[in-house]
């Protein structure tokens, strides 16, 4: 219980973050980080689902609530915490048996790197799609994806290698 009191405290850290430093971030009108998606990243597999899903939800919300953009944070973030599950089944062959094991700082930077970048460029697709919510600027939603989600994980992966010490 313990650790999902420190992984809440990430969680609301990085919910602030997003609201008070990385929305006012817009580099190039196309370059806007959301690293409040961290969250679901590190959040333990073996906790409570409900719990990880409904803590996805308000984390998104509490940005939609700030963002005023009508609940396309909540909406996003819940999928990529939805598929979470799946994406490491996927990418790291773990079973619900390894689940209580698990923790993504110990696995290979490989596969830690394609877990990250999709539930990124998901997350970002949803999120610009929906805002935009038109085929007529499909390349803006493209542009959009792909350098913000670039820029997401680069800090990220920055802030990973600064703040996680390696166990």
């Amino acid at each position: 219980m313990n650790r999902v009191i420190y992984y809440t405290f990430i969680g609301v850290l990085l919910a602030f973050l997003q609201v008070f430093v990385f929305n006012n971030i817009l580099l190039f009108e196309y370059i806007n980080p959301f690293l409040y998606i961290a969250f679901v990243f590190l959040f333990p597999v073996r906790e409570l689902r409900f719990y990880f899903l409904l803590m996805a939800f308000l984390l998104g919300l509490f940005v939609d609530i700030f963002s005023d953009s009508g609940g396309i944070h909540a909406f996003s973030t819940l999928t990529i915490a939805y598929i979470r599950l799946f994406l490491i089944k996927l990418y790291f062959r773990k079973t619900p048996i390894d689940y209580p094991f698990f923790s993504l700082q110990k696995e290979p930077f490989g596969k830690i790197f394609n877990f990250t970048v999709t539930l990124t460029v998901i997350h970002h697709f949803i999120l610009f799609y929906l805002d935009n919510f038109s085929f007529h600027n499909f390349t803006s939603v493209l542009l959009n994806t792909l350098y913000s989600s670039i820029f997401t994980l680069l800090l990220f992966f920055i802030g990973g290698y600064i703040f996680i010490k390696k166990q």
